[in-house]
Protein backbone atom coordinates (compact mmCIF):
# COMPACT_ATOMS: atom_id res chain seq x y z
CA UNK A 1 0.00 0.00 0.00
CA UNK A 2 1.27 3.57 -0.77
CA UNK A 3 0.46 6.70 0.52
CA UNK A 4 0.70 9.60 -1.86
CA UNK A 5 1.90 12.43 -1.43
CA UNK A 6 1.94 15.04 -4.38
CA UNK A 7 2.64 18.76 -4.46
CA UNK A 8 -0.69 19.87 -5.11
CA UNK A 9 -3.05 17.14 -4.67
CA UNK A 10 -6.41 17.94 -4.96
CA UNK A 11 -9.01 18.01 -2.44
CA UNK A 12 -11.85 15.84 -3.68
CA UNK A 13 -14.99 17.50 -3.52
CA UNK A 14 -18.69 15.76 -2.30
CA UNK A 15 -21.19 15.51 0.64
CA UNK A 16 -19.98 12.18 0.96
CA UNK A 17 -16.89 9.88 0.26
CA UNK A 18 -18.74 8.38 -2.79
CA UNK A 19 -19.40 11.71 -4.08
CA UNK A 20 -15.97 12.38 -3.50
CA UNK A 21 -14.62 9.24 -5.01
CA UNK A 22 -16.59 10.11 -8.12
CA UNK A 23 -14.83 13.69 -8.17
CA UNK A 24 -11.44 11.87 -8.42
CA UNK A 25 -12.75 9.79 -11.09
CA UNK A 26 -14.29 12.45 -13.02
CA UNK A 27 -11.37 15.53 -12.30
CA UNK A 28 -7.79 13.93 -11.16
CA UNK A 29 -7.87 10.58 -13.15
CA UNK A 30 -4.51 11.35 -14.28
CA UNK A 31 -2.86 11.23 -10.75
CA UNK A 32 -4.04 7.88 -9.89
CA UNK A 33 -2.92 6.80 -13.58
CA UNK A 34 0.55 8.24 -12.91
CA UNK A 35 1.00 6.41 -9.47
CA UNK A 36 -0.16 3.18 -9.66
CA UNK A 37 0.33 2.16 -13.07
CA UNK A 38 4.29 1.16 -14.45
CA UNK A 39 6.58 2.48 -14.46
CA UNK A 40 6.15 4.27 -11.12
CA UNK A 41 3.63 1.71 -9.94
CA UNK A 42 2.34 -2.02 -10.86
CA UNK A 43 -0.70 -4.27 -11.47
CA UNK A 44 -0.90 -4.90 -7.82
CA UNK A 45 -0.60 -1.87 -6.18
CA UNK A 46 -2.85 0.16 -4.01
CA UNK A 47 -2.66 3.38 -2.81
CA UNK A 48 -4.79 5.25 0.00
CA UNK A 49 -5.80 8.93 0.06
CA UNK A 50 -6.48 10.78 3.75
CA UNK A 51 -9.20 13.43 3.20
CA UNK A 52 -11.90 15.27 4.96
CA UNK A 53 -14.53 13.14 6.22
CA UNK A 54 -17.82 13.98 5.05
CA UNK A 55 -19.72 11.52 8.27
CA UNK A 56 -19.80 13.36 11.56
CA UNK A 57 -17.53 11.32 14.10
CA UNK A 58 -14.77 10.64 11.86
CA UNK A 59 -10.89 11.62 12.02
CA UNK A 60 -10.44 11.47 8.79
CA UNK A 61 -12.09 10.60 4.96
CA UNK A 62 -10.11 7.55 3.15
CA UNK A 63 -10.18 7.30 -0.26
CA UNK A 64 -8.62 4.09 -2.16
CA UNK A 65 -6.84 3.92 -6.30
CA UNK A 66 -5.62 1.30 -8.35
CA UNK A 67 -3.98 0.69 -11.81
CA UNK A 68 -7.85 -0.02 -12.34
CA UNK A 69 -9.81 2.35 -10.32
CA UNK A 70 -10.66 3.47 -6.93
CA UNK A 71 -12.10 0.44 -4.91
CA UNK A 72 -15.10 1.54 -2.14
CA UNK A 73 -12.93 -0.15 0.59
CA UNK A 74 -9.76 -1.85 1.05
CA UNK A 75 -8.92 -4.28 4.52
CA UNK A 76 -5.44 -4.07 4.14
CA UNK A 77 -5.82 -0.52 2.93
CA UNK A 78 -7.24 0.37 6.20
CA UNK A 79 -4.49 -1.11 7.92
CA UNK A 80 -1.75 0.54 5.97
CA UNK A 81 -2.81 3.94 6.50
CA UNK A 82 -3.58 3.15 10.12
CA UNK A 83 0.03 2.30 11.04
CA UNK A 84 0.98 5.57 9.08
CA UNK A 85 -1.25 8.14 10.15
CA UNK A 86 -0.63 7.10 13.58
CA UNK A 87 3.41 6.36 13.39
CA UNK A 88 4.00 9.47 11.59
CA UNK A 89 1.31 11.77 13.80
CA UNK A 90 -0.86 12.29 10.48
CA UNK A 91 -3.74 11.64 12.44
CA UNK A 92 -3.69 12.19 16.70
CA UNK A 93 -6.79 11.23 17.87
CA UNK A 94 -6.06 10.75 21.87
CA UNK A 95 -6.61 8.60 24.23
CA UNK A 96 -4.34 5.50 25.43
CA UNK A 97 -5.34 3.27 23.05
CA UNK A 98 -5.65 5.34 19.92
CA UNK A 99 -8.45 4.70 17.35
CA UNK A 100 -8.75 6.36 14.37
CA UNK A 101 -12.65 6.02 13.11
CA UNK A 102 -12.37 6.40 8.89
CA UNK A 103 -15.17 7.74 6.36
CA UNK A 104 -15.28 5.65 3.56
CA UNK A 105 -16.82 4.92 0.65
CA UNK A 106 -18.28 1.72 1.74
CA UNK A 107 -18.81 2.85 4.68
CA UNK A 108 -17.46 3.95 8.29
CA UNK A 109 -14.84 1.61 9.55
CA UNK A 110 -13.01 1.56 13.15
CA UNK A 111 -9.47 1.11 13.52
CA UNK A 112 -6.74 0.72 16.01
CA UNK A 113 -3.12 -0.06 16.24
CA UNK A 114 -0.57 -1.74 18.78
CA UNK A 115 2.69 -2.53 17.78
CA UNK A 116 2.74 -3.55 14.11
CA UNK A 117 -0.66 -4.82 14.84
CA UNK A 118 -3.79 -2.99 13.45
CA UNK A 119 -7.47 -4.31 13.87
CA UNK A 120 -10.21 -2.70 12.12
CA UNK A 121 -14.25 -3.04 12.33
CA UNK A 122 -15.76 -3.06 9.04
CA UNK A 123 -18.93 -2.51 7.66
CA UNK A 124 -21.47 -5.43 8.14
CA UNK A 125 -20.97 -8.67 6.05
CA UNK A 126 -24.12 -10.69 4.57
CA UNK A 127 -24.64 -13.14 1.64
CA UNK A 128 -26.25 -11.75 -1.31
CA UNK A 129 -26.95 -14.71 -3.55
CA UNK A 130 -25.92 -18.37 -2.32
CA UNK A 131 -25.08 -21.06 -4.37
CA UNK A 132 -25.05 -19.20 -7.83
CA UNK A 133 -24.64 -21.52 -10.67
CA UNK A 134 -23.27 -20.18 -13.75
CA UNK A 135 -20.65 -21.88 -16.27
CA UNK A 136 -16.98 -20.49 -17.13
CA UNK A 137 -14.35 -21.17 -18.56
CA UNK A 138 -15.92 -24.66 -19.83
CA UNK A 139 -16.88 -25.66 -16.71
CA UNK A 140 -19.84 -25.61 -14.40
CA UNK A 141 -19.18 -23.97 -11.01
CA UNK A 142 -21.52 -22.98 -7.85
CA UNK A 143 -20.54 -19.11 -6.25
CA UNK A 144 -21.39 -17.56 -2.93
CA UNK A 145 -22.03 -14.22 -4.13
CA UNK A 146 -21.32 -11.91 -0.40
CA UNK A 147 -20.42 -8.52 0.27
CA UNK A 148 -17.30 -7.55 3.11
CA UNK A 149 -17.35 -3.92 2.04
CA UNK A 150 -16.72 -5.28 -2.10
CA UNK A 151 -18.89 -7.90 -3.49
CA UNK A 152 -17.14 -10.91 -4.09
CA UNK A 153 -17.95 -14.66 -5.73
CA UNK A 154 -16.78 -17.30 -3.18
CA UNK A 155 -15.57 -20.13 -5.49
CA UNK A 156 -13.95 -23.47 -4.03
CA UNK A 157 -10.68 -23.84 -5.73
CA UNK A 158 -11.00 -27.63 -6.48
CA UNK A 159 -14.32 -27.29 -7.77
CA UNK A 160 -12.86 -24.79 -10.38
CA UNK A 161 -10.24 -27.44 -11.12
CA UNK A 162 -7.05 -25.51 -10.17
CA UNK A 163 -4.83 -25.71 -7.02
CA UNK A 164 -5.04 -22.09 -4.88
CA UNK A 165 -1.39 -21.48 -5.39
CA UNK A 166 1.17 -18.78 -7.19
CA UNK A 167 2.06 -21.75 -10.06
CA UNK A 168 -1.40 -21.51 -10.87
CA UNK A 169 -2.25 -17.56 -11.06
CA UNK A 170 -2.58 -16.70 -14.03
CA UNK A 171 -5.75 -19.26 -14.56
CA UNK A 172 -6.69 -18.10 -11.55
CA UNK A 173 -6.57 -14.52 -12.64
CA UNK A 174 -8.63 -16.03 -16.10
CA UNK A 175 -10.95 -17.55 -14.76
CA UNK A 176 -11.62 -14.98 -12.09
CA UNK A 177 -12.53 -12.53 -15.11
CA UNK A 178 -14.68 -15.10 -16.72
CA UNK A 179 -16.62 -15.91 -13.46
CA UNK A 180 -17.38 -12.17 -12.46
CA UNK A 181 -19.18 -12.05 -16.25
CA UNK A 182 -20.81 -15.03 -16.07
CA UNK A 183 -22.36 -14.17 -12.31
CA UNK A 184 -23.02 -10.86 -13.40
CA UNK A 185 -25.25 -12.00 -16.44
CA UNK A 186 -27.14 -13.88 -13.91
CA UNK A 187 -28.33 -12.17 -10.97
CA UNK A 188 -27.75 -8.71 -9.88
CA UNK A 189 -24.79 -7.63 -7.86
CA UNK A 190 -26.49 -4.81 -5.72
CA UNK A 191 -26.21 -3.37 -2.40
CA UNK A 192 -29.77 -3.66 -0.83
CA UNK A 193 -29.40 -0.46 0.98
CA UNK A 194 -27.19 1.62 -1.11
CA UNK A 195 -27.52 1.15 -4.76
CA UNK A 196 -24.34 3.27 -5.37
CA UNK A 197 -22.82 0.15 -4.99
CA UNK A 198 -23.01 -2.47 -7.44
CA UNK A 199 -21.66 -5.19 -9.79
CA UNK A 200 -18.79 -7.92 -8.41
CA UNK A 201 -15.38 -6.89 -7.05
CA UNK A 202 -14.07 -9.91 -7.41
CA UNK A 203 -13.70 -13.57 -7.06
CA UNK A 204 -12.34 -15.45 -3.84
CA UNK A 205 -10.62 -18.67 -4.44
CA UNK A 206 -10.72 -20.68 -1.23
CA UNK A 207 -8.76 -24.02 -0.52
CA UNK A 208 -7.08 -26.02 2.32
CA UNK A 209 -4.78 -23.76 4.50
CA UNK A 210 -1.18 -24.36 4.70
CA UNK A 211 -0.67 -23.78 8.10
CA UNK A 212 -2.51 -25.41 11.05
CA UNK A 213 -3.60 -22.28 12.90
CA UNK A 214 -5.51 -21.02 9.68
CA UNK A 215 -8.88 -22.36 8.48
CA UNK A 216 -8.54 -21.64 4.77
CA UNK A 217 -6.38 -20.46 2.04
CA UNK A 218 -8.00 -17.98 -0.08
CA UNK A 219 -6.79 -15.97 -3.61
CA UNK A 220 -8.28 -13.07 -3.71
CA UNK A 221 -8.59 -11.88 -7.42
CA UNK A 222 -10.43 -8.88 -8.93
CA UNK A 223 -12.93 -8.80 -11.86
CA UNK A 224 -10.15 -7.22 -13.91
CA UNK A 225 -7.60 -10.42 -13.04
CA UNK A 226 -5.35 -9.14 -10.56
CA UNK A 227 -4.70 -10.95 -7.74
CA UNK A 228 -4.28 -9.57 -4.20
CA UNK A 229 -0.99 -10.14 -1.76
CA UNK A 230 -3.30 -9.87 1.07
CA UNK A 231 -5.29 -12.62 2.81
CA UNK A 232 -7.83 -10.06 2.37
CA UNK A 233 -9.90 -7.68 4.35
CA UNK A 234 -13.07 -7.07 2.50
CA UNK A 235 -12.56 -10.97 1.29
CA UNK A 236 -12.31 -12.20 5.08
CA UNK A 237 -15.51 -10.52 5.61
CA UNK A 238 -17.59 -11.90 3.11
CA UNK A 239 -16.31 -15.29 3.60
CA UNK A 240 -17.13 -15.39 7.06
CA UNK A 241 -20.63 -14.34 5.97
CA UNK A 242 -20.47 -17.48 3.83
CA UNK A 243 -19.27 -19.69 6.64
CA UNK A 244 -21.97 -18.36 8.60
CA UNK A 245 -24.55 -19.02 6.47
CA UNK A 246 -23.75 -22.62 6.38
CA UNK A 247 -23.85 -22.85 10.09
CA UNK A 248 -19.89 -23.62 10.23
CA UNK A 249 -18.69 -20.59 12.07
CA UNK A 250 -16.68 -21.29 15.09
CA UNK A 251 -18.57 -21.10 18.69
CA UNK A 252 -16.49 -18.55 19.88
CA UNK A 253 -16.82 -16.30 16.00
CA UNK A 254 -13.08 -16.77 15.38
CA UNK A 255 -11.41 -17.04 11.82
CA UNK A 256 -8.29 -16.85 10.25
CA UNK A 257 -6.95 -16.66 6.67
CA UNK A 258 -4.28 -17.16 5.16
CA UNK A 259 -3.38 -15.72 1.90
CA UNK A 260 -1.09 -16.64 -1.32
CA UNK A 261 2.35 -15.14 -0.03
CA UNK A 262 1.56 -16.85 3.45
CA UNK A 263 0.19 -13.99 5.13
CA UNK A 264 -2.61 -14.31 7.49
CA UNK A 265 -5.68 -12.02 9.12
CA UNK A 266 -7.08 -13.03 12.32
CA UNK A 267 -10.98 -12.06 12.57
CA UNK A 268 -13.79 -13.11 14.99
CA UNK A 269 -17.40 -12.24 14.87
CA UNK A 270 -17.78 -8.89 16.71
CA UNK A 271 -21.22 -8.16 16.04
CA UNK A 272 -24.82 -9.05 14.49
CA UNK A 273 -27.46 -6.92 12.36
CA UNK A 274 -29.28 -6.73 9.49
CA UNK A 275 -28.82 -5.02 6.27
CA UNK A 276 -32.16 -4.27 5.16
CA UNK A 277 -34.12 -7.62 5.37
CA UNK A 278 -31.22 -9.47 5.11
CA UNK A 279 -28.70 -11.09 8.24
CA UNK A 280 -25.56 -9.67 8.73
CA UNK A 281 -22.40 -9.79 10.54
CA UNK A 282 -19.99 -6.79 11.64
CA UNK A 283 -15.93 -8.64 11.12
CA UNK A 284 -13.45 -7.71 13.60
CA UNK A 285 -10.09 -8.18 11.22
CA UNK A 286 -6.55 -7.98 12.66
CA UNK A 287 -3.14 -8.32 10.76
CA UNK A 288 0.35 -6.59 11.00
CA UNK A 289 1.31 -3.23 9.16
CA UNK A 290 4.86 -2.69 8.25
CA UNK A 291 6.18 0.82 6.83
CA UNK A 292 8.84 0.08 4.23
CA UNK A 293 9.38 3.09 2.66
CA UNK A 294 8.82 6.68 1.77
CA UNK A 295 9.09 7.87 -1.76
CA UNK A 296 8.82 11.06 -3.88
CA UNK A 297 7.52 10.77 -7.58
CA UNK A 298 8.43 13.20 -10.06
CA UNK A 299 6.47 14.18 -12.86
CA UNK A 300 8.21 15.52 -15.73
CA UNK A 301 6.07 17.62 -18.19
CA UNK A 302 8.06 16.51 -20.90
CA UNK A 303 8.24 12.67 -19.71
CA UNK A 304 5.96 10.41 -22.55
CA UNK A 305 5.14 7.97 -19.71
CA UNK A 306 4.46 10.27 -17.03
CA UNK A 307 0.42 9.17 -16.76
CA UNK A 308 1.69 5.67 -16.97
CA UNK A 309 1.04 2.93 -19.05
Amino acid sequence: MLRLIVDGFPSPRGRTLGEKREWLRRQADQIRRALTREPRGHDAILAAILTEPALPGSHAGLLFMDANGYPRLSGHGVMAATRIALDRGLLMPGGDSPSIVFDTAAGTVKASLEGARVTMAGVPAFVLHAGVSVKAAGRQLRADVAYGGAFHAIVDGEAAGLPVDWAHVPELSRLAVDVCRAIESTVTVAHPSDETQRGLDGVIFTAPPAAATAMLKAAAVTSGGRVDRSPSGTGIAAVMAVVDAMGLMAEDGAFTQESLSGSRFDARVAGRTMVGDVPALVAEVAGDAWIIGEHIFVLDDDDPLKFGF
